[in-house]
């Protein structure tokens, strides 16, 4: 997997039921504006409000109406509900298994190598780490990433930290065949320039097509224009992440046309104001 994917927005119903009509017509909407791989069950997909057969449900719904490589996100605090996970996006036809760092608890390098390589060696897809540690208070530190990489069936990572000189030291110690992604749509273009393989973006749950012309002018040696564009995507980037969420990542998306749904609770809608605010900053793009 290579290029730009959104952690897929989860289409919930008024009263929070699973919208599988809308999630259908959202892989559609996203792949129609260029993204090159999808990432169902992803925190910005609210998987953690999810128990693990809707979070399968999701993943067999996405495969079933995807045209382009699908990365299932799997992971849980603990290793059965990963594996069981993990199986299950198999099962279902994922070409591979987003595995977020065991949370809640405090674990040491030791405990989550051990961890990941367990899975690896179990799973039926490959596996890629996710560390996100704005959500998890969990970093997976670029010597462990580098000694995780060696395994056979552990194939590439995604990195959500923001933090560009842990991102270059990781990009060195797993070597230029394993698969890196960024986390962080307002630093994409500077990890790109840092050796990423692509982005599994928030915000390309909004603009698809701009983070897909990024990805494209870099890729073709254009890495100040996309740097540029970029710059451009910064406040969208911070107001559905950082400020307002998955409600007002959502929002943002119903300013476009997406069909977003609703957010699950305890997650509330986003107030008027923040609306006016996500709605400008979508007309500006």
């Amino acid at each position: 997997m290579e290029g730009i994917a959104p952690p897929l927005a989860t289409p919930f119903t008024e009263g929070g039921e699973l919208d599988e009509e809308a999630l259908r017509e959202l892989v559609g909407w996203v792949e129609a504006r260029g993204v090159d791989f999808l990432v169902p069950c992803g925190s910005n997909s609210e998987a953690e409000l999810m128990s693990v057969d809707e979070r399968a449900r999701v993943v067999e719904l996405v495969v079933e109406e995807a045209s382009v490589p699908v990365l299932a996100g799997t992971g849980h605090p603990g290793l059965r509900e990963t594996k069981r996970q993990t199986q299950s996006a198999a099962d279902a036809g994922a070409d591979g298994a987003l595995v977020v760092t065991p949370f809640y608890y405090q674990h040491d390098e030791a405990v989550l190598e051990a961890y990941y390589r367990e899975i690896a060696d179990e799973a039926d897809v490959p596996v890629y780490l996710y560390s996100v540690p704005v959500y998890t208070d969990v970093t997976l530190p670029p010597e462990a990433a580098g000694r995780l990489a060696d395994h056979p069936n552990i194939a590439g990572m995604k990195d959500s930290s923001g933090d560009l000189a842990a991102f270059g030291r990781t990009r060195r110690f797993v070597g230029d065949e394993f698969e890196f992604f960024v986390g962080s749509g307002s630093v994409a273009a500077h990890a790109l320039d840092a050796g990423a393989d692509g982005g599994v973006l928030a915000v390309a749950n909004v603009a698809p097509e701009t983070c897909a012309e990024l990805y494209a002018r870099h890729r073709e040696g254009d890495a100040e224009s996309a740097r540029r564009l970029n710059a451009d995507l910064v406040e969208l980037d911070r107001a559905v992440t950082a400020l307002h969420g998955v409600s007002g990542l959502k929002a943002a998306m119903r300013a476009r046309g997406a069909p977003a749904g609703y957010a699950r609770a305890p997650h509330q809608p986003v107030d008027d104001e923040a609306r006016e605010e996500l709605e400008a900053l979508v007309a500006e793009l």
